[in-house]
């Protein structure tokens, strides 16, 4: 009874005013702000882009941020959305649209009124005009699950203020500002409905060679955003957090300025999880607007920054407004560890990695290195995040880690040598590798091998500090791998790849061993097999 009294509302919506498409809400898509910060004529290079994958028809609606920034210019980015909303009803016999914020315009978009959480619920709005919006209205926040696919922006002009919006979603730009419900202000492919980029198969990937888009006129593969660690809160919880866990990959949001920060520097190639995923229209709607219609509408305004220029997101809404001293905590160490960033060639020395995150990438001896684990201690487990000498067999593995250490890693300056060699932790000589055959391991979808346990001495093989080993690279085994997996320090199989295969030191039989493949899957093939890469691993002690 309760969808055909919807069903029948709607029709009778779409006949009263055609620009609603049968009563659903529309959307203003974005007006993405990127801050591009000038001193002395030196540009700051902000590679931002926020995304609006929108569908009307299913209410779809998910809101994220890319860092899309590939070269050497590329840097960190601290990213903040804002949403205010707009609503309008028209009643049977009414000749004009009521407003249900007195001081709100349709047209005017910088009237609209700023989403403003309660500070212990992030879904409940508050205030005398947000909390109106309740009654019609619920926006879905955040995302869990396994973290979905995206299509990387084709837009990489850092001055292009548009944002990436596909399906029915109206970027402000694209769209003149428009707030009709039909203007056409796409900027991206896709139809915005809900899981429409996928890992493999006809969407997962995009060739724009003939410019139906804004940007470059190349085809692009689908990227995963980045797993939501926490769904979003307020900064009141945030503040509740453990000093531990106050930093990640999640959305914190001010409710005294509807501001939602992400709660970490977004690295080059990184998207955001999604802060909004969906917005429900309530039974109020067509209880309250019988024969009548309505009008819902979401602005979403962005913000990306260098973190240089962090305080310009602790500007006041208003002249002499106190900083709110919870969020300046926040950012600061939002900011960054006080590490170089990931792209500076630095020695050991400067780096701090007690506080660096799994998956971190940064660049020492001129190449670029992934931290993987804080192993207690003072010790640190670092790869190299591209395999080298890509045409070597098995058998070759270790003197190819030999000769990389000695030649490409350490510096040449017996001085410097040996102060580099100071942090490199010993290990085991040998290792006690056994053999794993492959089609008796239990491989899960998320790269886990469940019954690794089973065989004792493959299970066993997990790279350690020895006091009397030796300073070296080492190549790491399936049972590194897998433990790095299950932790999240691969917090996805892909993290495992890179752009060829690469060894592990564990055998799968008596002539074959195992590997990585370019995606990450474990794989397995003849040791004398070439074409094959060598991915080095170290573990530093700080």
């Amino acid at each position: 009874m309760k969808h055909q009294q919807n069903r029948k509302f709607r029709k009778i919506v779409f006949l009263f005013l055609l620009l609603l498409l049968g009563g659903t809400f529309a959307w203003t898509a974005f007006h993405q702000q990127v801050i591009n910060d000038h001193t002395n004529q030196i540009r700051t290079y902000i590679p931002g882009r926020v995304h609006d994958y929108y569908n009307r028809d299913t209410g779809n609606k998910d809101v994220f941020v890319e860092n899309y920034g590939l070269d050497a210019r590329a840097n960190a980015i601290m990213v903040r959305i804002r949403l205010s909303e707009y609503m309008e009803i028209q009643r049977l016999g009414e000749d004009n649209p009521t407003s249900l914020v007195d001081s709100a315009e349709r047209g005017n978009t910088s009237t609209w009124t700023t989403y403003l959480p309660e500070e212990n619920n992030i879904n409940r709005r508050r205030g005398e005009e947000s909390s109106r919006f309740n009654r019609y209205s619920n926006l879905v926040f955040g995302r869990t699950g396994t973290a979905p696919w995206y299509m990387p922006t084709f837009n990489h002009d850092f001055e292009d203020l548009r944002s990436a919006a596909a399906g029915h979603a109206r970027d402000f730009i694209q769209g003149n500002g428009a707030t009709d419900a039909e203007s056409d202000g796409r900027t991206h492919p896709g139809d915005g409905t809900e899981n429409y980029w996928t890992e493999s198969g006809e969407r997962s990937y995009f060739d724009n060679g003939s410019g139906s888009w804004p940007g470059e006129t190349i085809r692009k593969e689908t990227k995963q955003h980045l797993q939501e660690e926490r769904p979003p809160m307020t900064i009141l919880q945030w503040e509740q957090l453990s000093p531990n866990d106050r930093f990640g990959y999640f959305w914190v949001i001010d409710p005294n300025t509807g501001w939602a920060y992400w709660a970490e520097l977004l690295e080059p190639s990184q998207a955001t999880s999604y802060l909004l995923d969906a917005a429900n229209m309530t039974n109020e709607v067509v209880n309250s607007v019988v024969n009548g219609s309505y009008y819902y509408a979401i602005h979403v305004d962005s913000q990306v920054i260098s973190p240089l220029e962090m305080e310009r997101f602790l500007e006041p809404e208003e002249q002499g407004e106190p900083i709110d001293t919870r969020l300046e905590a926040f950012l600061e160490g939002v900011k960054g560890d006080g590490n170089p960033r990931w792209n500076r060639d630095s020695e050991p020395s400067d780096f701090n990695f007690d506080v660096m995150r799994p998956g971190r990438i940064f660049t020492m001896a001129g190449q670029q290195f992934r931290y993987l684990e804080d192993m207690g201690s003072g010790n640190h487990m670092i790869i190299l995040n591209h395999p080298i000498a890509r045409n070597i067999n098995w058998n070759n593995q270790e003197t190819e880690l030999t000769r990389w250490y000695t030649e490409d890693f350490l510096p040449n300056d017996p001085g410097l040598r040996a102060q580099w060699e100071a942090y490199i932790a010993p290990v085991s000589e040998t290792f006690n590798v056994g053999s794993l055959p492959f089609y008796d391991t239990t491989r899960a979808p998320n790269g886990v091998i469940t019954n690794l346990n089973i065989f004792d001495v493959p299970y066993a093989d997990r790279t350690r500090v020895v006091s009397d080993g030796v300073r070296r690279a080492f190549a790491l085994s399936v049972a590194d791998v897998n433990h790095l997996t299950r932790t999240g320090s691969f917090f996805r199989i892909s993290d495992r790849g890179a752009n060829i295969r690469w060894w592990l030191r564990t055998p799968e039989s008596d002539g074959n061993s195992w590997l990585v493949d370019s995606t990450g899957i474990w794989h397995f093939t003849y040791h004398s097999h070439r074409y094959k890469g060598v991915r080095p691993a170290l573990i530093i002690h700080q």
